[in-house]
């Protein structure tokens, strides 16, 4: 690891401020935490640090949503789960806020308010101008140590994210340590054959993932479904149908188009495209061969022939990456592309499966177990994929050298 981690740094009895995402569906009616997956991840490094004195940072949605909300639901959902007392101040580094943590013992974990409610917090800025604002310097002066466990938030350029790194000595938590290490052997040293599976609804990520991948050769093969699949089709010269084609046009991806026929173009013989579909008609779910798809019916799942292809593959896959479901899996009829392709991927020696819908799909299978690593990060996830380098990782790694 280029950063530190926390085998690395000294924390024992000091302040350690840890940024971690909480961020949670909540209903706003009642204000209840509905998934505590995001604490389950996080708790095994609040519990690495039980003796040193522990101020949580973290934010719930964002300005003008519906359930951008105080934190007190949220100290009390980690207190249960955690086993010890956890405070909360509804303050993120005013008076009231500094005096709870100046008052903090080695053992007290303290929840401070959504950081989200600071207007500097929702900026996008460099780390040097994150450095310099006002929620930074005040934070900074609290703790003698920051620890950044927000994987989930990793590619967002923001204050506590990107600045508190460079005010002072930093460290990786675990989580972000480990999404790190696993998400980096995808690119070197994953077992052979590599397959990728693309897709959902974000089709630009997709399509920038599958040029990188493919590009780079860290892919022997790219198989597209969901939305990003019918981009290729379309791409190819197929007609989807008119809800399917419209769909593209609404989510902004009639761009891609034309991407995804020039990959087509250089590594056809690498991306597997659906030859059969699944599309809702009046009776239900109806099966087409890619040629002869109505017109008038949406694309909603792959169809049965292109799931067993598709799974045959992925069972004798070295390495499968999955990232986005292969139809509309909330609606029973169209939820077996997904689901099936999820069972075959278990198969793979090293399989690496990006946050979001897949991640919620696999829970509901109880399956976690039989994957190598599950995302915790949608968005962070799909942009490591690209190549890029996360803002929060690059940040943690300035911190190293500042603070050797």
């Amino acid at each position: 690891m280029v950063f530190a981690t926390l085998e690395d740094v000294e924390f024992s009895q000091k302040t350690v401020l840890v940024r971690v995402d909480f961020n949670s569906p909540i209903d706003p009616a009642s204000n209840l935490i509905l998934d505590d997956k995001r604490f389950r991840e996080h708790l095994p490094t609040i519990e690495a640090l039980d003796d040193a004195k522990c101020v949580i940072l973290t934010h719930q949605s964002r300005p003008g949503k519906n359930d951008f909300t105080t934190l007190e639901v949220h100290a009390e959902k980690l207190q249960r789960m955690l086993g010890r007392h956890v405070s909360y101040i509804d303050d993120i580094f005013g008076r009231c806020a500094r005096d709870a943590i100046r008052g903090l013992e080695p053992g007290d974990v303290l929840m401070l308010e959504n950081v989200r409610f600071n207007a500097e917090e929702n900026l996008k800025l460099k780390p040097e101008e994150a450095r310099n604002t006002h929620i930074v310097k005040k934070l900074a002066t609290l703790g003698d140590l920051f620890v950044n466990d927000a994987f989930g938030t990793a590619h967002r350029s923001q204050p506590t994210v990107v600045g508190l790194p460079l005010a002072m000595r930093s460290a990786a938590g675990l989580l972000m340590e480990r999404e790190v290490a696993t998400l980096s052997r995808v690119f070197e040293g994953a077992p052979r054959p590599v397959t990728f599976v693309l897709g959902g609804t974000k089709v630009d990520d997709s399509i920038d993932v599958a040029r990188h991948v493919l590009d780079r050769g860290i892919a022997d093969r790219v198989m597209v479904v969901g939305v990003v699949a019918n981009v290729f089709l379309l791409a190819d010269g197929c007609d989807i149908g008119t809800p399917s084609t419209q769909l593209i046009d609404q989510l902004g991806a009639q761009k891609e188009v034309e991407t995804a026929r020039t990959l087509l173009q250089q590594h056809r013989d690498r991306i597997i495209v659906p030859d059969h579909v699944a599309v809702r008609e009046e009776a239900g779910r109806a099966e087409y061969e890619v040629g002869n798809i109505p017109g008038n019916a949406p694309i909603l799942d792959l169809g049965l022939d292109s799931v067993v292809k598709f799974s045959e593959t992925l069972a004798s896959s070295g390495t499968v990456v999955m990232n986005g479901p292969a139809g509309v899996f909330e609606e029973e009829p169209f939820a077996t592309g997904t689901n099936e392709l999820l069972k075959a991927a278990t198969n793979a020696e090293f399989s690496v499966v990006g946050g979001g819908h897949t991640a919620a799909v696999i829970e509901k299978m109880g399956i976690e177990s039989q994957f190598t690593h599950i995302s915790t990060g949608g968005g962070a996830c799909i942009e490591f994929l690209t190549g890029k380098t996360l803002p929060a990782v690059a940040a943690l790694e300035q911190s190293r050298m500042l603070f050797p």
